[in-house]
């Protein structure tokens, strides 16, 4: 399975797809699909997109190798969610749950859904609940639907962007209220729950007067500004997390199982995906690393694959390194462009970056982090989804705060939490969960948290990575080593470029243009010439 958005090629973060994207993107990046197609899949939400839709399918026609005959299919957006989550799931049973700020219009529905009398076809898809079998296929149980009008908005994933809004207009950050929601008061403001009822959301009056006042609550640094900002962030937050939990009630009543696949923007709310592994009805919940828009291409070709094709298909989520196959002759092209095996310490050299071939890179990188550098990681195939797992990531150690990464490598508000590391077999030692996790904040154990400042949040939270050495061999051996100098099997884990790094070129840009120290591209180690003032 290969998967690459966008926005990794272009460099532009949330760059949504255009005409013309196919032939001069893709295709460069994706060797294979200059291969026969049997089949080709599209996905459409509610934009402007779906009016372009003959248009995409005539430039599919004429840039792959198509076969005789081969159809192209359009698939509901809820419903590509929920294919890149229940097929490669670990679950032969599950109940599906796909919560986005819109999806289709009802109109577009490919799947069978019973809608209400003289429904809108221009209504579009908000909620959408299923009971899943690998034997019996997927039923389609219910689903919410809103007209669109933000002056009445409807669905959990609009009422989200709208307090992500409030804080950051037009941004599409809903990390940066996860993050700042610890630091406020949920009472401060008086806002209710939510109104749930059933499987629909509904938000009430009280809220929608917060969502008419313009500019009264825009993050601010400092004062009152951020005080107010941050009590609106911690009111959303636990409004969302009680609503997604009475979701959960009701899905899990409805079909009785024990598994829950939970796919769709809403579904990047780690803390609420927490209280869903820790406090819901189900026994397992299982989030994919791509729950996002970015994961529909998967969804759109596991459809494709099983639904209209009728093939069994043996794709897990056992990582998320769904980018293209690594080109060893870029790495090596990239890293002679650079000066090689020179000594950092020498002054008579400009500044810059050189690279040399460490006998133990492992060994050498393990060294660099105990003396309080932060270094980059490229290597293998990319990470499909927002969060990076090991293969274009930045490495901390996670014993300090971090103030130098979080300002000068990942540019980010100092309120924000950085993602962690563990190594297999101590993930439970660590945190409060009873198996790995990957898409879900949870608390680090008391006994942990003044070890660990760099990756525990001002509520006790962390989000943590298990890191198996089947999926990263290399950052497995990389973590074994630190665990073995140090005592501490836990590394801090942040984006290697935001959007992550892709290319080698990407990732040395990243080393180039930001705070990072070194930049490790196996089996090159690079550095900067300049000695950085807080090593040892």
């Amino acid at each position: 399975m290969y998967s690459l958005q966008k926005e990794r090629v272009s460099r532009r973060k949330h760059h949504w797809g255009r005409l013309g994207d196919l032939p001069d993107r893709y295709l460069p990046a994706m060797p294979l699909l200059k291969e026969p197609v049997d089949l080709v899949v599209e996905g459409y939400s509610s934009d402007t997109e779906i009016e372009h839709a003959v248009a995409y399918q005539q430039e599919a026609r004429a840039t792959l190798s198509l076969k005789d005959g081969a159809p192209i299919v359009l698939v509901s957006h809820h419903l590509s969610h929920l294919y890149s989550a229940f097929p490669p799931s670990p679950f032969e049973r599950a109940a599906g749950l796909v919560i986005d700020v819109r999806g289709s219009r009802a109109a577009d529905f490919t799947e069978h859904v019973e809608l209400p009398p003289g429904t809108d076809g221009d209504l579009l898809e908000v909620g959408s609940f299923y009971r899943c079998s690998r034997e019996e296929g997927v039923e389609c149980l219910a689903k919410q639907l809103w007209d669109g009008d933000w002056d009445r908005p409807a669905g959990l994933g609009a009422f989200f962007a709208l307090v992500t809004d409030m804080l950051w207009p037009d941004e599409e950050e809903q990390d940066r209220v996860t993050g700042l929601a610890p630091y406020g008061d949920p009472d401060a403001l008086g806002l209710p729950d939510l109104d749930v009822r059933g499987h629909e959301v509904h938000v009430p009056p009280e809220w929608l007067e917060v969502f008419g006042r313009g500019d009264a609550f825009v993050y601010e640094p400092g004062g009152g500004a951020f005080r107010r900002a941050a009590n609106l962030a911690a009111a959303g937050q636990r409004a969302f997390e009680r609503a997604l939990a009475r979701l959960a009630d009701w899905l899990h009543e409805r079909t009785g199982l024990d598994a829950l696949v939970y796919a769709g923007d809403s579904a990047l709310n780690s803390p609420a995906n927490g209280r869903l592994v820790r406090a819901s009805p189900f026994r397992e919940v299982f989030v994919p690393p791509s729950p996002h828009d970015g994961g529909t291409a998967v969804g759109c070709a596991l459809y494709g694959l099983i639904a209209c094709l009728g093939v069994d298909s043996r794709f897990r989520w056992t990582d998320d390194f769904l980018g293209p196959d690594p080109d060893e002759s870029a790495i090596e092209a990239a890293v002679r462009a650079l000066p090689i095996g020179l000594h950092a310490e020498r002054p008579d050299l400009p500044a810059g970056l050189y690279a040399e071939r460490p006998a133990d890179l492992a060994g050498e990188i393990t060294a660099l982090l105990a003396s309080g550098l932060v270094v980059g990681l490229h290597q293998g195939r990319s990470e499909s989804g927002p969060r990076t797992l090991g293969n274009r990531s930045v490495l901390a150690d996670p014993r300090y705060l971090q103030d130098h990464l979080t300002f000068e490598v990942l540019g980010n508000e100092w309120f924000r939490p950085l993602g962690s590391l563990v190594l297999a077999g101590h993930t439970e030692r660590i945190f409060d969960v009873d198996r790995p996790v990957t898409q879900a904040t949870v608390a680090v154990r008391p006994e942990f948290r003044d070890l660990l400042p760099g990756i525990t949040h001002v509520d006790g939270t962390a989000r943590p990575r298990t890191v198996e050495p089947v999926a990263t061999p290399f950052l497995h051996a990389l973590l074994t080593r630190w665990h073995e100098r140090t005592g501490v099997p836990v590394l801090i884990n942040a984006a290697l470029g935001d959007p992550p790094a892709e290319t080698p070129e990407h990732a040395i840009e990243v080393l180039r243009s930001t705070g990072l120290d070194a930049l490790a591209m196996p089996p090159y180690l690079i550095r900067k010439t300049t000695r950085n003032p807080r090593s040892g």
